[in-house]
């Protein structure tokens, strides 16, 4: 009798079909600068894999070579042999070289794995970023200790379509329209909560014909009007934004692990990539 194959098998090899999937629709002028000379050679969308699977399995640059070297379908996939595979240091820096448009575009395509209804919500958390020693913190002259993050979610899957990161805590109605209004055309509406309450913000959705379900801060008694306008159904689905904030805090960690400012906004950005994979691997 034979015996089945594991579980966590079947779903890892599934990751990384979504993960070659999306990583081969690269422009070639991103797989370019992902790649590079020092990996070997080796194609940009499959460092890029790699990088999808280090996150997946929380493993070190060391750990997911040598698993990945040790699985038949998973080399098959990458178009690799055993020792064909970029060292831990060409992998790094494959990492360090992508801008973070690329890991941006990376991410717009695993949103499109799930379902979109085009109803999304907006909304900030906070990841820590006192990982390294307090030596190094004082050393570096960084007094922020947390990173701001703010997902655009869609509401339908709670496929996470956008991320914006800073390290100065700016404001939502500053974060808004630039998160917002350069993912427009794939927006029918948008939820947010009084944090991003600006009447010039509501304009410019209302210009890309994007329904704003903001709600208003309560300065006056038709301030309390416009609230009652919103239709609660959709603004209530705002709870989506803040599940999915909490769900991917809650399953790769609430702090990074990177010592660079510009390397922890790749790895939020990674990880809800990532996140967006998983999710559409368990439909």
């Amino acid at each position: 009798m034979k015996r089945k194959k594991p579980v966590v098998e079947k779903v890892l090899f599934r990751f990384v079909k979504q993960a070659v999937s999306i990583a081969r629709k690269l422009t070639d002028a991103a797989v370019m600068q992902v790649s590079h000379p020092a990996g070997n050679g080796v194609a940009g969308w499959k460092h890029a894999v790699l990088h999808f699977l280090r996150v997946h399995m929380e493993a070190t640059l060391v750990e997911v070579i040598d698993w990945a070297e040790e699985m038949e379908r998973v080399r098959a996939a990458l178009v690799l042999e055993r020792g064909e595979f970029p060292g831990p240091s060409a992998l790094c820096k494959s990492f360090d070289r992508a801008p973070m448009r690329i890991w941006r575009e990376l991410l717009r395509l695993s949103s499109e794995l799930l379902d979109q209804n085009g109803h999304a919500a907006i909304d900030a958390t906070y990841f820590d970023r006192r990982q390294a020693s307090n030596h190094y913190l004082k050393r570096c002259d960084r007094d922020v200790q947390t990173v701001q993050t703010t997902f655009l979610v869609d509401t339908a899957q709670g496929a996470v379509i956008d991320v914006h990161c800073s390290a100065k805590w700016p404001n939502g109605t500053n974060i808004g329209p630039q998160v917002a209004l350069r993912n427009a055309g794939d927006l029918l509406s948008l939820a947010a909560d009084k944090g991003y309450d600006d009447m010039s913000f509501r304009e410019q959705l209302r210009a890309e014909d994007v329904r704003p379900l903001i709600k208003h801060r309560v300065f006056a008694p038709y301030d309390h009007a416009h609230n009652a306008r919103i239709e609660d159904d959709l603004y209530n689905q705002r709870s989506i934004c803040e599940t999915v904030n909490s769900v991917i805090k809650r399953s790769y960690g609430s702090a990074v692990r990177a010592r660079a400012w510009y390397r922890q906004f790749r790895e939020i950005t990674l990880t809800a990539a990532v996140y967006n994979v998983e999710q559409a691997v368990k439909q």
